[in-house]
This record gives C-alpha cells, structure tokens and sequence, in this order.
C-alpha cells in the first residue's frame, strides 16, 4: 500500500497548565459519574448492535473499503505520534498511522471528498466526535493506554485483517478482542487496552468515536468536559500539526 510511506515531523514538546492537570487528577471522579449516568452500561466491549447505526456501517462496509484502498494506494498518510504528541509521549508505534475524515468535531474537508460514501455513513453517527481510517502496518504494537473520557464511546469497523487474524489482537482490560471484516467491535477506550499485529499484513479500521448515550447528570458534565477538551491542548496541538503537515504535503504535490 502505497500510503504507508509518509513525512516524518519533529512537533514540539507540548507544555501542560493547570488545567490540564487537575483534570487529569478529576478524571477518576468524572468518569465514576459518567459510568454511573451510562444508559448503556459498563462493559469494556459492547454489543455493536446496542449501537443501531453500526448495522449501516457493516451494510456499507465494502464501499467504505474501496475508499480506505484508494487512498492508502495514492496518499500520504501521517504517523500518529507524529499528529498527536500525546500519542508519541505514551511510546505509540510509528507503525501506527490515520487518515482522518473528523477529528474531534473538526471536519477535514479534503479528506471527505475523498471518501464521500464514508463520510456520508459516519456522518449519521449519533454524537460523532471523531472517524477516520486507523492503519497499523506488519509488526506494530499500541502499548497499554486509556482513553481520555467515558463521555466517549469507540467503534472499529474491519476493513483489511490479516489472515492469521488470531495474532492481530487488542487486550481491553480483562478481555480480547479480535476484528472480522465487516464487522464492528465497539468498547469503552478508558479501559486499559493493548493493541498487536504480529503477522506480515497491515490491519485497517474505520475508527468512529462518538458520545456515549447519558442520562443526567453525566449527559451535562460529559459535554461540558468535552467543550474543554475540543479546546485543550491534548486537540489544538494535533489540529496544528495536522494543518501543518497537510500544507507540507501539499507543497511538496505542488513541486
């Protein structure tokens, strides 16, 4: 695949206020109320078909492939921890890459036109926060991590998994996971989760994160939290040095 060659970027080492870290020392407290207000429950992987919408993304799923291949065969496509700082700090694979349609509520125009049909479908999501095409290519390993809020819910749609499927894998919390083509697997990202591909083979998802469905209070304090978070550090430097790696890209096209 063509797309997995990319500009390196060195983005500077981002420098954490207040804020950010007495929220991360709130963090227990919020997500033990969000937890509480879920109106789908607690599990570490859900159901898919809890979600409704997920039935259109399986539906779909070989228009949405035929999209992934066409840009993985003619972009360039970003390392994360070369996008997301915090990504880089938590030791992710630079084998570890995305190409994005939403981020975070900010929409990426040129990439949406790109994959209309997948755009269109993920549009749908109800409490879309952020969809885009997760690639980890032969021998790449996510370290164990957790996500920033249970606010936030995560789907993977397979897309491209290796034959030996049994050695592409992701451990959440006391669970395993493996992904199927045309199937979603949705779970709770705030679990400590692992992710290895030990075959020879890249492995593609469509990644859709979206807005856990809350009762009150956790349906107020979760939007409030994330209104912070879309304004945070932990986003604006990504969105920065994704424009910025975009208009690299695109002077490099032009020459």
């Amino acid at each position: 695949m063509a797309g997995i060659a990319t500009t390196n970027l060195k983005p500077a080492k981002p420098k954490r206020g207040f804020v950010y870290r007495t929220g991360k020392k709130l963090r227990p407290w919020f997500d033990g109320v969000l937890a509480r207000s879920s109106a789908v429950g607690n599990p570490p992987i859900f159901d898919a078909a809890t979600f409704l919408w997920t039935a259109d993304l399986e539906a779909n799923w070989e228009a949405i492939r035929a999209e992934a291949f066409k840009v993985l065969e003619s972009e360039e496509i970003p390392i994360l921890p070369d996008i997301s700082p915090d990504h880089g700090r938590l030791g992710a694979d630079r084998k570890w890459k995305s190409f994005f349609l939403f981020g975070y509520g900010y929409k990426v125009e040129a990439n949406c036109e790109k994959c209309p049909v997948t755009a269109a479908l993920v549009s749908k999501t109800p409490g879309l926060n952020s969809a885009f095409f997760s690639i980890l290519a032969p021998g790449a390993r996510i370290p164990r991590h957790r996500g920033v809020t249970k606010s936030l819910i995560t789907c993977h749609l397979g897309i491209a998994v290796p034959k030996d499927w049994k050695s592409v894998r992701m451990a959440v919390h006391d669970q395993t996971a493996h992904w199927r083509e045309g199937k979603c697997l949705v779970f709770d990202d705030t679990y400590f989760h692992e992710v290895w591909n030990e075959t020879d083979e890249t492995r593609v998802v469509l990644l859709v994160q979206f807005e856990r469905p809350m009762r009150q209070p956790g349906r107020a304090i979760g939007r409030a939290f994330m209104r912070a978070v879309r304004s945070s550090p932990f986003v604006q430097e990504a969105r920065r040095n994704f424009l910025a790696w975009q208009g690299a890209q695109n002077e490099i096209d032009r020459h």
